[in-house]
């Protein structure tokens, strides 16, 4: 190889890579850009902002049922705005051809607690500008707090670190936790016997359990993966997977609700196992997260509040809290084993009786409760 040609190779492979550095420091993920008002400008020079939004505020609080006003004006005195569209939670709601450029977006589209976003795209001579804020959406409703009547108690293995119930044909269906001891498990309610038990792989965590049809769906902790059983042989006939945490597990009708130990809730069609929706849980004053355990009752989703002594009620359509119901007196932290890890969890329903069980993580006994004021 000539001295010419080496130098000549050397130079070109210099150039080349100060030409990658260079056009990927300039790269759109590398942009420090924050701003939710943005714009693409139609022509070289103009101003890339033309409009601003009066209303609402980022953050701004509502509740359920209340309109929320939507409110631009021209950026001092900037490009005229020719036209408006107005989205609310990622769906198009309306479009404004003339001034004012003012819209309420109707109670019936904010129908679901949570955060929303509120997005306006406005055009000016071929200008684009879009804004984007967030708001809150709590309950209408302050929830009522209720508590219990003591109807019956079962035995429960201490050794289950509870973390899904159902109840079933006269039988109770418990999915346990912990590396190297997470189980499905058969269980005689009357005395607490466990009849059949599959172990998962000592890597795996379990946790919440449901029936759907004449299967039953288990999910894991961090794993991003769960399992579907033949109910009557506790035989593994496919896996599922999902993009977080799996914490409590029902199913309500036609799909499969999942938590993940914060307040959204995700409702999975069950087949393919894909969300079809997911509600943000919120009562008037808060997010409510920490769910774990559900268990779906009479039109609502019951939700374990992880650490807490509390469930949940929670409306599935809106995502608010009805009520809660108080268990702290049911067993009380001085019998408990002072861990931490001992709280309440497991609910389950017997549909033909309207029965409801509750019990918690290693927890000698399993309650049968009326909900009472």
């Amino acid at each position: 190889m000539s001295k010419d040609f080496l130098r000549y190779f050397l130079l070109t492979t210099i150039m080349l890579q100060l030409t990658w550095v260079i056009s990927c420091s300039n790269s759109p993920g590398r942009s420090s850009e924050k701003s939710s008002d943005r714009s693409v400008p139609g022509n070289a020079g103009e101003s890339q902002v033309f409009v601003k939004m009066l209303s609402p505020a980022e953050d701004s609080e509502f509740k359920l049922k209340e309109r929320i006003k939507v409110e631009l004006a021209s950026e001092n005195g900037k490009k005229p705005v020719d036209s408006l569209k107005i989205y609310f939670d990622g769906s198009h709601v309306a479009d404004l051809k003339s001034a004012p450029w003012e819209y309420s977006i109707p109670s019936e589209i904010t129908g679901m607690t949570g955060r929303k976003s509120v997005k306006t795209v406005a055009y000016s001579k071929g200008n684009i500008q879009t804004i984007t804020r967030f708001v809150i959406i709590y309950s209408d409703v302050a929830p009522e707090t209720y508590y219990y009547k003591l109807i019956h108690t079962y035995p429960h293995d201490t050794e289950a670190f509870t973390q899904g119930l159902f109840y079933d044909n006269g039988k109770l269906y418990e999915g346990t936790g912990q590396e190297a001891g997470s189980s499905l498990r058969e269980v005689e309610l009357e005395t607490g016997k466990v009849l059949r038990q599959h172990n998962l792989e000592s890597s795996l965590f379990g946790e919440g359990i449901t029936l759907y049809k004449n299967r039953i769906y288990q999910v894991t902790w961090r794993s991003k993966v769960g399992f579907i059983y033949e109910k009557a042989t506790f035989s593994v006939v496919n896996r599922i997977y999902y993009q977080t945490e799996g914490w409590g597990l029902t199913t309500a009708g036609d799909r499969i609700v999942m938590s993940d130990g914060t307040n959204v809730l995700y409702f999975f069609e069950p087949e393919m196992f894909t969300v079809s929706s997911r509600i943000e849980v919120y009562d008037n004053e808060k997010k409510v997260d920490q769910l774990n355990e559900l268990e779906y009752i009479n039109g609502e989703i019951w939700a374990n509040i992880w650490q807490t002594d509390l469930i949940a009620r929670i409306d599935p359509v809106s995502g608010k809290v009805n009520s809660y119901i108080d268990l702290s007196a049911i067993f009380p932290q001085s019998k408990r084993g002072g861990t931490g890890a001992d709280v309440l969890n497991g609910i389950a329903f017997d549909q033909e009786s309207g029965r409801i069980f509750v019990t918690g993580k290693r927890w000698p006994k399993l309650y049968e409760i009326k909900v009472t004021k």
